[in-house]
């Protein structure tokens, strides 16, 4: 009844109940749509010096380990943690993590940079995916107050009330889009295009500006399926999104899978066109090998080699590749491989894709890779940036976390703020430097490249966003000393 099977699950423990409250992941974490790597050697050597690192500071500071993580210099600890184990590959001084003044002071100097999170999630309120959150403790929602207290076990945790604290409270993201996913099971869908809509209605109402926008959920093949993207399109959507393999979330179930340049998915794109709806985001990867032998049928259809033909023959259309389709491989598997041949499964297809095919209309959304990848083998998150930059351009690759499953984003934007692709990397394969945290390839990947494809102006956008309640919000929870809870909404595995 979901991605992973009941023998998957038995394997695996779910985060919120045994991952400590880190400032980053100390290793993988999935949603029920792929089974996560256990932690390697690499990540545990990780752990130990982030807590070394935490043991010798937070003590002169009169902090608790917990509390020293919830702040500016333990989340810079965490990543002087990971270069420890890794190799310096972010930009991260010993000093910002021994100096809680300084690293603050980095912090509230970003904190205004326009960032567009185009992929997060919560579910409905009457859900029946109990298994995200099984066994797992969360944040109890007192509505729209900001100071959320410890409650008991509740699927609130993945739904809106701790998802407005995780992404607007305790993350710089300034406007994020709400998704879903489709299923053979009506009653199983994340959230029904009604509800996108509604949702986005009642929080740009509360916030008084546009802070969130939405998907609409296609899924071509299934009967019906174009009379439901009328109704969609009628909602007025922000983007179209749809999954080519079907229902992700049952994946046994799944009976309609579909090609992105299939004659009946071109229906649809009429219509949207139509509509004035230019952006179609498609889920790909994610896929892992494994995966192949478990749902035979369904494996053509999680790659990308049905993208240029669509591109070509809509050139109206922008497709937004979520995941940037990385195939999901063991880390250091993946790393082995890039380092052999120069190439990462389908990560690489998909950045070829202009040049062998003209195609000026293909960008990546970075999703669930870039967390995963991040801190489990930041090597292999270093050469897929750099894959995706020099092969379909900075201007062509988009932020998104897939929050709140990873937990509050910010660690991610920390982690593209401080990373750098290595200089022997950036020699052997010719890749460009990603460059500062707040320097021109950055801003367009956080922001600047969804604010064009979705007609937002960042400049003036930030200036009404400053001035919401959301701002003021914020600005109240801050006064009073952030309380990031450092959660994880997902499994990891055993051992």
């Amino acid at each position: 009844m979901r991605g992973l099977s009941d023998e998957d699950l038995e394997r695996l423990k779910p985060a919120e109940q045994v991952e400590p409250r880190t400032p980053l992941p100390v290793r993988m974490v999935s949603s029920e749509e792929y089974r996560p790597v256990p932690q390697s050697a690499k990540q545990r050597e990780t752990e130990a010096r982030l807590y070394e690192i935490a043991d010798g500071i937070a003590p002169k500071l009169g902090l608790s380990r917990r509390r020293f993580f919830q702040t500016s210099a333990g989340m810079a600890a965490g990543f002087a943690a990971l270069n420890g184990a890794f190799g310096p590959i972010f930009a991260v001084g010993e000093a910002e993590a021994n100096t809680p003044e300084l690293a603050e002071e980095r912090a509230q100097a970003l904190a205004g940079q326009f960032i567009m999170d185009m992929h997060t999630h919560f579910l409905r309120d009457d859900t029946r995916l109990t298994h995200f959150v099984r066994m797992r403790e969360s944040v109890a929602a007192q509505g729209w107050n900001p100071q959320l207290e410890e409650g008991a076990q509740t699927i609130e945790a993945l739904k809106f009330e701790n998802y407005f604290k995780e992404v607007f409270l305790d993350s710089d993201t300034k406007i994020a889009l709400i998704s879903s996913a489709p299923s053979e099971i009506p009653e199983d869908w994340f959230l029904t295009n009604r509800q996108m809509a509604a949702a986005r209605a009642t929080v740009n109402g509360q916030a008084g500006s546009k802070r969130m926008m939405t998907h609409a959920i296609i899924t071509p093949e299934s009967p019906g399926w174009l009379d439901d993207l009328d109704a969609a399109l009628e909602l007025r959507p922000d983007s179209l999104k749809g999954y080519t393999v079907g229902d992700n979330t049952h994946k046994e179930l799944a009976r309609h899978p579909w090609r992105m340049d299939s004659r009946e998915t071109y229906r649809g794109y009429e219509k949207a066109l139509a509509a004035g709806v230019t952006n179609i985001c498609v889920h790909k990867g994610l896929w892992g090998r494994g995966l192949d032998e478990r749902f035979p049928i369904l494996a053509p259809y999680a790659r990308v080699d049905d993208v240029a033909q669509a591109a070509k023959d809509w050139p109206q259309l922008n497709f937004v590749i979520y995941h940037a389709a990385y195939r999901l491989d063991d880390p250091e598997w993946a790393l082995a491989e890039f380092e052999r041949t120069g190439r990462i499964d389908w990560v690489t297809d998909l950045a070829e894709i202009p040049e062998k095919h003209g195609v000026s209309n293909v960008y990546a959304d970075l999703g669930q890779i870039f967390a995963q990848t991040l801190v489990a083998q930041p090597r292999i998150c270093a050469a897929i940036m750099g894959q995706l930059v020099k092969g379909l351009g900075a201007d062509h690759v988009c932020w998104g976390t897939d929050a709140v499953w990873t937990g509050s984003p910010q660690w991610q934007i920390e982690g593209l703020r401080r990373l750098e692709i290595p200089e022997d990397m950036q020699r052997a394969h010719g890749f460009a430097p990603l460059g500062g945290a707040d320097g021109p390839v950055k801003t367009a990947i956080f922001g600047g490249n969804n604010a064009r494809l979705y007609g937002v102006e960042p400049v003036e956008t930030a200036a009404v966003l400053e001035r919401d309640r959301f701002a003021s919000l914020k600005r109240a929870y801050v006064a009073r000393g952030t309380t990031p809870s450092n959660r994880r909404y997902g499994y990891v595995a055993r051992g």
